[in-house]
C-alpha cells in the first residue's frame, strides 16, 4: 500500500517502523528536517519536510496515488484538517487520525464524509489505558489481548514454580488440567524462542502464550502462575494525560495515589480527581517520598511520566523498596528491549498498544484484529475464513492439509455468533467452515503476508 504519515514524534515513527517493514511504500511528512532525515536514513521510506495540512506538501508527499493517511502530528486539531484535505482534495480512500480529545468519537457525523472525513480514529492514551485495565483485573498477566469481541484470550504469563502445569510437558496439560481447554502458542526461555511441541516442558520463569476461551482466563492463569491478591493499593507516577485517565477510570476501584513534579498540574489533577485519590507533589525517584507513602504496600506501582528516564528509575526503584508489581511507560523501543527480564515487571509502549489497531486497517483479505507481541517482532491475528473448497485456501479443509508457513501457528477458532459461539482448540482433524474466526499466531513479521494470502477469496484458486 502507498501509506502517508503525517507527523514523525513517537507514535508516527513507531507507526513508519512498523508498517515499513511490511514492505509498504511510507511517506512521512513533518516540519522538523532533522527528524525527517533521521528517519529516511534509517528505515526505507521517503520524507517530506513541511506542514502537512498545505495541499501543495500533501501533493509532493504523492497524495494523488496514496491508499491510506495516517494523521498523528501532536495536535488534534492539525488531524483533523489534514484528513479533511486528503479526502476532498486528493480523494484518498482511507483516513485514520490520532485524536487525544474523547469528544471525537468514531462514526460519528463530525467525523463523517460530510464532516472531517476521517474512517478510523485512534488514541495512544486510551489504548494504554485499556492495556492497563486488563493486567489490573488479571494480575497474574504479563499480557491480555482479546479477540472475536472477548470470546478467546491471548494470554501471556511468566510461569511461576509450585503453579499446577509447571514442571510438566504441554502434553500432559489436558489431563493434568481438564477445566478450561487451551493452547500453547509460543514459549519463550531465556528471551529464545522455543518450539511448544507436546514434550516441551514448561519451567518456571518460562514466558508463555496461550489461547483460551475469553471465560476461562483466570482458570489458565492460576494453573501457571501462583495466584496473586487483587490490586487494591495503586500509585501513579507521572499525572499527564495516561496517569488522568486512568486514575479516573479507577475511582472506587483502587486506593490511587499519583505523584506529579509540576505544581500547577498537580492543582488541575486535584480539581478533575475525587478526594479519594490523593494527589502528591514531588519527584517520582525520590527514594525518602516513596518510602513515605509506603510504596512497599503498593499492589502496583505505574511509571507512566512522558521521560523514559525516569520511568525506568522509578519503577526499578519502587521494586527494590517492595512494591508488589511494577510497570513502567517506555517510548523508545531499545529500551523496551533491553529491560526484557530485569527487575522491571512490565514495560509498555504507548505506540505498540495502538499499533494493533492501525494493522488491522492495513491488513489485506479478511483481517479483523491484530494485536502486536513481544514489542512489534511478533504478531497475533484473527481473520475470518470466507468462500468455500473452490474459493478458498482454508474453508472446507482439515487442519493438517492447511499450508502454514515455519513457525507460524493456528491457536484457535471462534465458531457462530453471538451466545451461540464456540471457541474450538483445533486438532488435525479440524475442518474449517466459513464464516469461522481463526486467530494466528506469527512469530516473525516478515511472515505476515504469506499469512494474509490464506485469508483471500480467489475466483480461480482450486487448491
Amino acid at each position: 500500500m502507498n501509506i502517508i504519515i503525517f507527523g514523525a514524534g513517537r507514535v508516527g515513527e513507531s507507526v513508519a517502523e512498523s508498517l515499513v517493514s511490511e514492505q509498504n511504500d511510507i511517506t512521512v511528512i513533518d516540519q522538523d528536517p532533522a527528524r525527517v532525515r533521521a528517519l529516511e536514513e534509517r528505515l526505507d521510506l521517503r520524507g517530506v519536510v513541511g506542514n502537512g495540512i498545505q495541499p501543495s506538501v500533501l501533493a509532493e508527499a504523492g497524495a494523488k496515488d496514496a491508499d491510506m493517511l495516517i494523521a498523528c502530528a501532536a495536535l488534534d486539531e492539525s488531524n483533523l484538517v489534514v484528513c479533511k484535505i486528503a479526502h476532498d482534495v486528493f480523494q484518498v480512500p482511507t483516513t485514520i487520525a490520532r485524536l487525544r480529545s474523547p469528544e471525537f468519537e468514531e462514526g460519528s457525523d463530525l467525523l463523517g464524509k460530510s464532516g472531517f472525513a476521517v474512517d478510523h480514529v485512534i488514541c495512544p492514551e486510551e489504548s494504554v489505558t485499556r492495556y492497563i485495565h486488563q493486567l489490573i483485573d488479571y494480575p497474574e498477566a504479563l499480557q491480555v489481548l482479546q479477540f472475536a469481541d472477548g470470546r478467546a484470550s491471548l494470554i501471556a504469563v511468566r510461569a511461576t514454580a509450585g503453579s499446577a502445569l509447571v514442571g510438566h510437558t504441554i502434553g500432559e496439560f489436558r489431563a493434568l488440567f481438564p477445566y478450561a481447554e487451551m493452547r500453547v502458542v509460543a514459549l519463550y526461555r531465556l528471551d529464545a524462542e522455543m518450539d511448544p511441541e507436546p514434550h516441551t516442558r514448561i519451567l518456571p520463569d518460562d514466558e508463555v502464550f496461550i489461547l483460551a476461551a475469553g471465560d476461562k482466563i483466570r482458570l489458565v492463569l492460576q494453573a501457571l502462575h501462583t495466584r496473586d491478591k487483587p490490586v487494591q493499593r495503586l500509585m501513579i507516577a507521572g499525572g499527564g494525560k495516561v496517569g488522568l485517565r486512568l486514575a479516573r477510570s479507577l475511582v472506587g476501584q483502587c486506593q490511587v495515589k499519583i505523584i506529579e513534579a509540576n505544581a500547577q498540574r498537580c492543582e488541575y489533577l486535584a480539581s478533575q480527581l475525587p478526594s479519594s485519590t490523593l494527589v502528591l507533589h514531588g519527584d517520582c525517584t525520590d527514594e525518602a517520598l516513596l518510602e513515605d507513602e509506603n510504596v512497599a504496600d503498593m499492589d502496583l506501582f505505574l511509571a507512566l511520566t512522558s521521560d523514559d528516564e525516569d520511568n525506568i528509575m522509578a519503577a526499578m526503584l519502587a521494586k527494590r523498596l517492595g512494591a508488589r508489581r511494577v510497570l513502567a511507560l517506555i517510548n523508545r523501543r531499545a529500551y523496551a528491549e533491553m529491560l526484557q527480564g530485569s527487575t522491571i515487571d512490565i514495560a509498555v509502549s504507548p505506540a505498540q498498544t495502538v499499533i494493533g489497531e492501525l494493522l488491522a486497517h492495513v491488513r489485506r483479505g479478511e483481517v479483523v484484529a491484530v494485536h502486536s507481541l513481544r514489542r512489534g517482532a511478533a504478531e497475533a491475528l484473527e481473520g475470518v475464513a470466507r468462500g468455500d473448497a473452490r474459493t478458498s485456501r482454508l474453508v472446507g479443509r482439515r487442519v493438517e492439509e492447511i499450508r502454514l508457513p515455519p513457525g507460524v501457528r493456528l491457536g484457535a477458532i471462534v465458531r457462530g455468533k453471538g451466545d451461540e459461539a464456540q471457541v474450538l482448540m483445533p486438532h488435525h482433524d479440524t475442518v474449517v467452515q466459513t464464516g469461522d474466526h481463526l486467530i494466528i499466531f506469527i512469530p516473525n513479521k516478515r511472515l505476515v503476508r504469506e499469512v494474509e494470502k490464506l485469508f483471500q477469496v480467489s475466483a480461480t484458486f482450486f487448491g
